[in-house]
């Protein structure tokens, strides 16, 4: 077996030592480089990953994935990406450019955020990535709550954490990031269906997610107010589900909800006007035009105290971040 098939058996990075385990040497290792069977990332670093691969880069500058980054690596959900987050142990040094390991690390330059990492989180996780709990963290300090809460969601729903998990690092968190309790919901199905709900419910509106139609199988993806059930299309939407998802709009309103359906780019990019479709929605249905099984139910509309305003939380005092 090859130094090639040894690094990529091992996830697709190795260190040095890892390999010199494995019986290479340094002649095997130049070697491997040469041929580019391997790159070298860093000194004692090797990895059979693209040169842009958000872990190859985190790696060059001397540390591993976390925040919103190792979210967006591991598949959950995100929708866009910007700074790359990067947890450095608390006496790393001399970090490296994410693109060019003979290069200094230039903070405000090269598109990373380095986070310094006390020494028993930089013990968890692996050579790529810190903890997961340490990434929801990072994300719950750094990122607007409806990023966060459906970075959580995902992690409850895909089964990587348990609700007690969560729960468990929500109160090691900030007195001002204690909401996440109340806003995350493992039931949600996809980042647009986590989107609503969080955003609905920072406007003042009461959310059930994944909600059981009568006498069906289906469910409703979001129920606002107990009126408006928000269905979000996805990309991909031929004959065959539009014809289905048509049904499916007749159960739920003989169901007495308001059927409204979305696609999941109006969510991230034009909420707004997904925001004032529901409510013109509820109204009409308050006034009484078209009162079905909902009927008035359902409080006053209004942003709720203490939540509409969050934005994402600034870094404890003292902590090193560039």
């Amino acid at each position: 077996m090859g130094i090639g098939e040894w690094v990529a058996e091992l996830g697709g990075m190795a260190q040095k030592q890892q390999l010199i385990r494995r019986g290479a040497g340094d002649r095997h290792l130049t070697s491997a480089v040469r041929r580019g069977e391997v790159v070298r990332v860093r000194n004692g670093w090797y990895t059979t990953l693209p040169p842009q691969d958000p872990r190859v880069r985190a790696v060059r500058v001397g540390g591993r994935l976390t925040g919103i980054s190792a979210v967006a690596a591991w598949g959950g959900w995100v929708e866009r990406t910007g700074v790359l987050h990067v947890a450095l142990p608390v006496n790393a040094a001399r970090s490296r450019s994410p693109v060019n390991r003979r290069r200094r690390f230039a903070p405000g330059r090269d598109g990373v955020r380095r986070h310094w990492e006390e020494h028993a989180r930089s013990t968890r996780g692996d050579s790529m990535f810190v903890d997961i709990r340490d990434a929801l963290r990072r994300v719950a300090l750094d990122e607007p709550i409806d990023v966060a809460v459906a970075a959580f969601d995902w992690a409850l729903h895909s089964g990587r954490l348990e609700r007690s998990d969560i729960d468990g690092l929500i109160e090691e968190l900030p007195a001002r990031a204690q909401v996440l309790r109340e806003l995350v919901d493992g039931r949600r199905e996809s980042l647009p269906e986590s989107l609503v709900c969080t955003r609905a419910q920072l406007a003042g509106h009461r959310v059930r997610a994944q909600v059981r139609i009568t006498d069906t199988l289906q469910r409703i993806d979001v129920v606002v107010d107990d009126i408006v059930a928000v269905e979000v299309d996805g990309k991909e939407h031929h004959l065959l589900a539009f014809e289905r998802d048509r049904e499916k709009d007749l159960a739920i309103t003989r169901d007495g909800y308001h059927p409204l359906r979305p696609t999941a780019r109006l969510v991230f990019d034009r909420w707004p006007e997904v925001l004032a479709a529901i409510r013109a929605a509820i109204a009409a249905r308050r006034s009484g035009a078209g009162v079905g099984n909902s009927g008035l139910r359902g409080g006053p509309v209004g942003p709720r105290p203490g939540i509409a305003a969050l934005s994402p939380l600034p870094p404890p005092t003292g902590a090193r971040n560039s």
